[in-house]
């Protein structure tokens, strides 16, 4: 009663009188800091997003069955429906090895993560429902596969806001465009503040990739924050005339990125950063150079408050989507992110960050256990491997299974929505409790399923 009537002079009172707005007029920051449900293991999140999928039994789920019966035809029924036509089994390329002192075994695929194997939480038994990238890639990020859904990183944004004012709490790091693209860090009908922030994307390299539009090229930073203040002073007229939240979110989007101008390009530079340092993510080597970046920054970000981080490692398209040339193609790619991400886990144990920032790496899908033509191996949302580590996470475990050939999730089977609830579950927020009523119903992240994996907390 008080907005609407009166031009809205009593509301704004109101607002006076409980301290609502800032000596500015500025709307409260509605990405504030927010305490979770209950006591939080994880404090932010790294997505390690390997587009295209992956191979399980040829990176962290040995198989040595396929390696016996090799090039005969699956003892198995195969799933009704099919991305392609598949032919016999296929065994790895590569040989599997144990390290640590959980003895966990990992393909000679990734040397130096195998490194870190203790630290990790090998999930063996997720299981999706879409065999295409586009499906499989909105149902990672937004749990549906055929609606548009606010995403993973946008419901944490809601739930729990930014530790930095000055950062956005959602950042994707050369984000693909492809299969999805914004959809799958889009907010979809929840505040647009909690649409991810991207930098760049996957066809610019990594140390060219910025948020559009970061710099002026014709005002002066004083000229800006006085062409700021009018268009806020005109904003907040009209607001007072009614709540309007595409409003509101204009006017913190405007706040918010006046103040990254100088906040987030000093955390793209890189350059005090130690030579070890820069060494250990890869930065030296041509290789591992585009990847190690991403990884850095997403330190650099997570280090600063922001809530939740993506790394992409995709050419544009379908990185690990290897339907043919498995060996050359999965060489390549492990090639690229191995040093990274090793480097990533060692910098974030040393600077006491593990602990709670939950590292999540794994794609849309894994690849069939069978043969597509001679060298490849089809999409496969039935069984396939993520791991996790940090925040919270049980290190030195392998938890769930496939079956003998690696086809499908069969022991402690682990479904998309569950692994939302339980990424939820580490940073403090029950996934039944954290919804928003849009179109005349409450929605959540899991939509009405998902259950805590309760066997991968510590």
């Amino acid at each position: 009663m008080l907005r609407n009537s009166c031009a809205g002079f009593g509301y704004l009172a109101l607002q006076g009188v409980l301290g609502l707005e800032s000596a500015q007029g500025a709307v409260i920051d509605p990405l504030a800091a927010k305490q979770p449900h209950f006591p939080a293991k994880a404090k932010r999140v790294i997505f390690l997003l390997m587009k295209g999928g992956p191979s399980q039994v040829d990176t962290f789920d040995p198989k040595p069955l396929l390696d016996r019966d090799h090039g005969k035809p699956p003892p198995f029924a195969l799933p009704r429906i099919k991305f392609a036509q598949t032919g016999n089994l296929l065994k790895s390329p590569w040989k599997f090895r144990r390290y640590g002192q959980s003895g966990l075994p990992v393909s000679d695929l990734f040397p130096q993560v195998a490194k870190h194997v203790d630290d990790l939480c090998i999930i063996r038994s997720l299981h999706g429902t879409n065999p295409a990238h586009g499906g499989a890639l909105l149902k990672l990020h937004t749990g549906s596969d055929t609606f548009v859904r606010p995403s993973l990183g946008s419901w944490v944004s809601y739930g729990l806001g930014t530790e930095n004012s000055d950062l956005p709490a959602f950042v994707t790091i050369c984000p693909t465009l492809a299969h999805g693209g914004v959809n799958n860090w889009g907010s979809a009908f929840l505040p647009a503040h909690c649409q991810g922030t991207p930098l760049g994307n996957a066809s610019i390299p990594a140390d060219q990739a910025v948020v559009k539009h970061i710099r002026s090229k014709t005002l002066t930073s004083d000229l800006q924050r006085a062409q700021l203040d009018l268009v806020a002073q005109m904003n907040h007229t009209h607001l007072a005339t009614g709540a309007n939240a595409a409003l509101e979110a204009r006017i913190n989007s405007f706040e918010l990125a006046y103040r990254m101008q100088s906040t987030l390009p000093e955390l793209q530079d890189i350059s005090g950063e130690t030579e070890a340092t820069r060494k250990m993510y890869g930065l030296d080597d041509p290789v591992t150079a585009n990847f190690g970046r991403q990884c850095l920054m997403a330190r650099r970000f997570a280090e600063s408050g922001v809530r939740f981080v993506q790394v992409t490692h995709s050419d544009g398209f379908v990185q690990w989507d290897q339907h043919g040339d498995l060996l050359k193609g999965h060489t390549k790619n492990a090639a690229e992110v191995d040093k990274p991400i090793a480097g990533l886990l060692a910098d974030l144990i040393s600077r006491g960050l593990l602990e709670d920032t939950l590292v999540v790496w794994g794609g849309e899908f894994g690849r069939t256990p069978v043969a597509q033509g001679t060298d490849g191996r089809d999409h496969n949302p039935h069984g396939f491997t993520m791991w996790l580590a940090g925040g919270g996470s049980k290190p030195g475990t392998a938890y769930g299974a496939t079956d003998d050939y690696g086809y499908y999730a069969a022991i402690d089977k682990v479904h998309i929505h569950d692994l939302h609830a339980t990424i939820l579950h580490l940073l403090g927020l029950d996934h039944l409790k954290l919804t928003y009523r849009y179109a005349g119903r409450d929605f959540r992240l899991t939509d009405v399923a998902g259950e805590v994996v309760k066997g991968v907390i510590a």
